[in-house]
């Protein structure tokens, strides 16, 4: 047994010690090479100076809760076929500053024209991102295949972001004389309580591609030369509910904005999908569509996806497809597409009407 003063001496002393010892959150944590990582990511604020990983090697951030990260150089991916992700991040109540430093994919490397669909193995994503709080002000470059793969715990704000894979628009020695750069997605969604603003977009597919989740918000963006504003492809058993996509501008893209389910898909639904004051010049295929056919273009829907509220409400959505383009193509199956759609803020010229197949739903509206 010991004595009250003897307890009043071992705690005491125990005090004295946990006061020397630095606590995992309250530390500054330096990441110059991957060899860094372990012991800086448990610390409340890490800070990256430009390096470059090794190929073949991912950079995995693990943060404590509530972590400030800036990013105070550039951060290069070396070459090496693999199946990546490049770059992973988690944690929840993160604050990422990116002070306009970038992630550079090493895309030329891989790009053959095929993406994701064969030819050399591609790192993809490129950034995986799996938390919550805030990521802001980063630049990333030339991705492999696929650039963003979003999956938050809890809210998260994506803003002030730049993908350029402008690069990838040309042909090169590998892709038979077409476009380097495929299957570069900007973001692949499948979460809840996300927010994606104020950022640009130079890709080769879907700007960004709403797979299941619900209340995302994405808005203020600029998406050019790829695939337009996507929600899916949508697969079996999905949900995807409370979507806004407002104040975009959408340029020289297949299509402006885009609903796609797979045909064969059962058991999903999209409901509650708001456009308002989203404007788009050159669209080479489409201004809107919307399609139970996926992989088909207006082939045969199917109809296991029931599509509900899909509306164009709010401030005017304008829409300028190109001469040989469809204005509005909506494809669904019978009896999938359901309700009153109010399309009465959206405004589409140019090219020529496109069919509506297997719904009558669609009011305020004509082509």
């Amino acid at each position: 047994m010991f004595s009250l003063s003897q307890l009043v001496f071992v705690g005491a002393a125990a005090s004295a010690i946990a006061a020397h010892v630095p606590r995992a959150s309250s530390c500054t944590g330096t990441i110059s090479s991957l060899s860094d990582v372990s012991s800086a990511q448990k610390c409340a604020t890490v800070n990256i100076n430009g390096f470059t990983v090794p190929g073949g090697s991912g950079f995995t951030l693990s943060l404590v809760d509530g972590a400030t990260v800036n990013l105070n150089g550039d951060v290069l991916f070396g070459n090496k076929s693999w199946a990546g992700p490049l770059f992973t991040i988690s944690g929840k109540d993160i604050t990422f500053n990116g002070n306009g430093h970038k992630f550079d994919g090493g895309g030329p490397f891989y790009w053959d024209g095929q993406g994701s669909n064969g030819g050399t193995t591609k790192p993809r994503p490129m950034m995986k991102i799996k938390i919550s709080g805030t990521f802001d002000n980063v630049k990333v470059v030339n991705s492999p295949a696929q650039t963003f793969s979003v999956s938050n715990p809890a809210a998260l704000t994506i803003s002030k972001i730049t993908i350029d894979n402008s690069q990838g628009d040309k042909a090169n020695s590998q892709s038979d004389g077409n476009p380097a750069g495929h299957n570069t997605d900007g973001f692949d969604v499948s979460t809840t309580d996300l927010t994606i603003e104020n950022s640009t977009i130079r890709n080769q597919d879907d700007c960004i591609a709403i797979n299941k989740g619900s209340n995302i918000v994405f808005k203020g963006n600029t998406c050019s030369g790829g695939h337009g504003i996507s929600i899916g492809s949508v697969k079996d058993d999905a949900t995807v509910s409370g979507i806004t996509i407002s104040g975009n501008t959408i340029t020289n893209n297949d299509q402006a904005l885009r609903i796609k389910t797979y045909n064969t898909a059962t058991g999903s639904s999209v409901s509650d999908v708001t456009y308002s004051g989203n404007t788009a010049t050159g669209c080479k295929r489409f201004g809107v569509i919307i399609d139970q056919s996926y992989p088909d273009t207006l082939g045969t829907p199917g109809t296991g996806v029931k599509i509900s509220d899909v509306n164009f409400v709010g401030s005017t959505n304008s829409i300028s497809v190109g001469s040989s383009a469809q204005r509005v193509a909506v494809n669904c199956g019978k009896g999938s597409c359901t309700g009153t759609w109010d399309w009465s803020a959206l405004k589409v010229s140019g090219g020529k009407a496109g069919p509506i197949t297997n719904f009558s739903g669609i009011k305020n509206f004509s082509q």
